[in-house]
């Protein structure tokens, strides 16, 4: 069974393609026009082992922040339309992150009842890494999560440096991803008591 999606959504203020394989090997082809985006993008894509096009063309004359939640809604979009009816899969993921000083715990339910919850928010304190303006990171996980239908929760556990917190949500998220949409040959149909999802 293939799980992948292609999506191509077009506005008046961006241009975006995504092709998405949610059992890869963590092949990333990414432009997003924002280099910290696209650093962020690829490590999703290498430590969650998905396979990941995408092509980003967006008015960053403006700035980033249609750029970047555009492509959370396309990515969340792709990863509903790859896991498709959800039969077989673990459902729920989590994991706990370290890099250097930052600790962050990110928890999955991809339950299509969309719900996001970011604590520890304040510890993102320069305004900028990179390109990228960090107050996008909540515009990006939550649109995620509603494109998706997905529970996202992240807890800043500690941290410092905002790009170590930054990229190790981005990790995490992945890994939580990559556990959530695991296949579990036990599971009949699909986890839950309801029968539906």
């Amino acid at each position: 069974m293939s799980r992948t999606a292609e999506i191509q959504r077009q506005t008046k203020e961006t241009d975006i393609r995504l092709a998405l394989n949610l059992d890869g090997s963590g092949k990333a082809d990414i432009r997003t026009g924002i280099g910290f985006l696209d650093h962020m993008m690829d490590a999703f894509t290498r430590h969650g082992l998905f396979d990941l096009k995408l092509s980003v063309k967006g008015d960053l004359e403006v700035d980033g922040h249609h750029s970047a939640e555009d492509t959370a809604i396309v990515l969340g979009e792709a990863i509903r339309k790859a896991l498709g009816d959800k039969k077989g899969i673990r459902r729920y993921g989590y994991f706990i992150l370290p890099m250097d000083e930052a600790l962050v715990l990110c928890a999955i339910d991809l339950c299509d009842r969309p719900y996001f919850v970011f604590d520890g928010e304040e510890k993102i304190t320069a305004p900028m890494v990179g390109g990228l303006d960090t107050q996008l990171v909540r515009e990006f996980f939550y649109s995620v999560s509603y494109a998706a239908g997905m529970n996202l929760h992240f807890r800043i556990l500690s941290g410092s440096n905002s790009h170590h917190i930054i990229e190790a949500m981005f990790k995490a998220f992945a890994k939580s991803l990559d556990m959530a949409a695991g296949m579990d040959e036990r599971i009949e149909g699909v986890l839950s008591t309801k029968g539906v999802l």
